[in-house]
């Protein structure tokens, strides 16, 4: 049966399965949120991207949740930032750097905090180029044509945030709003 999109959302993990540190099996992320209570959860990729219904559970409650029992059940601490299905497509709008010739180089970088954006903003005034930096209500976007690794945007924000933001490819993102039921943003460019 299909789910409610006004009571979808996706978390994401922050540092799960990068390197050997904080390894989760996505079958295990899975029944985790299902012990929560959620339904419908499916995962993309293996880096902690998570779709589920919540029912009534408000995004910050399902992510202070989601952290605890992370830790109780799975011996692992990491950050989550849970978005509604409507603020998933908020972000998805938003992106004035879309479409771009290498969705793996273009990232969205959710904020845990919508209010810390305002302290970004001042990064708008930078000269990144060939890099780019744009701002939305619930990401930054990093446009990295040398590559993640090398960005001084990516790096700035990283500075000002720390674990209060986590990034993904626009590629990944992509696949989460297809799996939210969205239109496919790479089949209109």
């Amino acid at each position: 049966m299909a789910q409610s999109q006004n009571s979808q959302q996706v978390a994401f993990l922050r540092g799960i399965n990068v390197g050997r540190a904080k390894r989760v099996a996505m079958a295990d992320l899975r029944k985790l949120l299902g012990d929560l209570g959620f339904a419908d959860v499916r995962t993309v990729l293996n880096s902690g991207n998570v779709v589920y219904d919540a029912g009534a559970v408000v995004p910050a409650d399902a992510a202070a949740r989601i952290e605890e029992a992370l830790v109780l059940k799975l011996g692992v601490a990491a950050r989550v930032t849970v978005l509604s299905a409507s603020q998933f497509d908020e972000l998805m709008v938003q992106n004035t750097l879309a479409p771009v010739a290498d969705a793996a180089r273009l990232l969205a970088l959710v904020l845990n905090n919508p209010a810390d954006m305002q302290r970004l903003a001042p990064l708008l005034h930078q000269p990144w180029q060939p890099e780019a930096l744009a701002l939305g209500q619930w990401a930054a976007y990093a446009w990295c044509p040398d590559g993640v690794l090398a960005s001084k945007v990516v790096a700035a924000l990283g500075v000002l945030l720390g674990d209060g933001v986590t990034s993904r490819n626009w590629a990944t993102m992509q696949k989460l709003h297809v799996l939210l039921g969205g239109a496919d943003p790479a089949a209109t460019t």
